[in-house]
């Protein structure tokens, strides 16, 4: 029998060493899912062909959609894309330009209703070399910031702290958007 008691889960910690650990159990569907045989594709051209939820898609335009980055900044930081495979501003269309602002616009407004956030960051980065994760498929990023978040995680430990969960977010945000 062990000397340690059932009630007592500090022995599930582990051995204590100079790393911080933050716990992110929701993270773990990504890691079970494994590769995938879209992973060599574009996930901008793979993620309308899903389910809204599947692919944290918060709204359908005729050109363009929005859905919420993977891998956020900020909880409900959304990413607007055209439908169409197209790497830079530049080479998008008048009407995939014109709906891409519109979007970026409603966006805003359901974000600061469901969110009472106090600015935006919002940018295209063109190419790998501006910073682009995926330069090959043009998106706009849409990152609500508030004025009380100042925590020290990005700045010491290159940690964002995001209180909700994506799937929790596209909801809140897709319920919000006004219907077309």
């Amino acid at each position: 029998m062990s000397d340690i008691e059932i009630t007592d889960p500090s022995h599930l910690a582990g051995v204590p060493d100079e790393f911080q650990r933050l716990w992110t159990p929701h993270r773990m569907v990504y890691i079970q899912a494994g590769p995938t045989p879209h992973e060599k594709s574009c996930p901008f051209c793979v993620a309308p062909s899903l389910s809204d939820e599947e692919a944290l898609i918060v709204a359908r335009g005729t050109h363009a959609y929005v859905l919420l980055n993977l891998f956020p900044y900020n909880s409900g930081h959304l990413l607007v894309c055209p439908y169409r495979h197209v790497p830079l501003y530049d080479e998008a269309t008048d009407d995939e330009v014109a709906e891409i602002a519109a979007l970026t616009q409603t966006a805003m407004r359901v974000v600061r209703s469901v969110s009472k956030n106090d600015g935006f960051n919002i940018g295209i980065n063109q190419g790998q070399v501006a910073g682009a994760g995926i330069a090959d498929h043009l998106h706009q990023h849409i990152v609500p910031r508030w004025a009380s978040d100042a925590n020290f995680f990005p700045i010491i430990a290159r940690t964002k702290a995001l209180p909700e969960l994506l799937g929790e977010v596209r909801a809140t945000i897709a319920a919000a958007w006004p219907a077309s």
